[in-house]
C-alpha cells in the first residue's frame, strides 16, 4: 500500500483544478500542435512535431502524477490542528538569527510544499525540526549549509 499524502482541502482543490485543465484544455491544445506539425510533412526531421510529442509526454506524466496523488490523499482536518504544538497544518512564526528576523511558515505535506510562498514540507529540514515543538521552544535545523537555530514565536491555524 502506498503512503498516504497529507494535504489541505485547499491543496486538493488546486490539484483537481489543474487536473481538469490538463485533461480538457491542455490535451486539446497539444493535439492541435501535433496535427499542425504533421501537416509539415517528413516527421523524421520535424522539430515542431518532436517538441509537441515531448510536451504531450510531460502533460500525460503530470496527469498520472496528480491522479496518483489524489488517489492516496488524506485531507488534513483543519479543525483538529492545534495551536499549542506544531503539526501539519500549523502556521508557525519563528525568530531566526542574531537580527531576530521573523519568518512565517505553513507546515504542509510534501505534495503541497512551495518554499517560495512559505509552504514547507513536514519532511523538509525546517519542517521536521519544528514538528512536535511548542511556542517558546528553540529548535536546531540541520541543513546542508550547516545547522542553525529557530525560536518558535507563534503557532496558529
Amino acid at each position: 500500500m502506498e503512503k498516504l499524502i497529507q494535504m489541505s482541502a485547499e491543496g486538493v482543490a488546486k490539484l483537481e483544478i489543474e487536473l481538469e485543465q490538463l485533461k480538457t484544455v491542455t490535451r486539446k491544445e497539444i493535439s492541435e500542435k501535433i496535427k499542425t506539425a504533421r501537416s509539415f510533412g517528413d516527421l523524421s526531421e520535424n522539430s515542431e512535431y518532436d517538441e509537441a510529442k515531448n510536451e504531450q509526454a510531460m502533460v500525460e506524466a503530470r496527469i498520472t502524477q496528480i491522479e496518483q496523488t489524489l488517489k492516496n490523499v488524506a485531507i488534513i482536518d483543519e479543525s483538529a490542528v492545534k495551536t499549542n504544538v506544531v503539526t501539519i497544518g500549523s502556521t508557525v512564526t519563528v525568530i531566526e538569527g542574531k537580527d531576530k528576523e521573523k519568518i512565517e511558515y505553513r507546515i504542509v505535506g510534501s505534495a503541497e510544499a512551495n518554499p517560495l510562498e512559505g509552504f514547507i514540507s513536514d519532511e523538509s529540514p525546517v519542517g521536521a525540526a519544528l514538528i512536535g515543538h511548542k511556542k517558546g521552544d528553540t529548535v536546531i535545523v540541520e541543513a546542508q549549509s550547516g545547522s542553525y537555530k529557530l525560536k518558535i514565536d507563534k503557532i496558529s491555524k
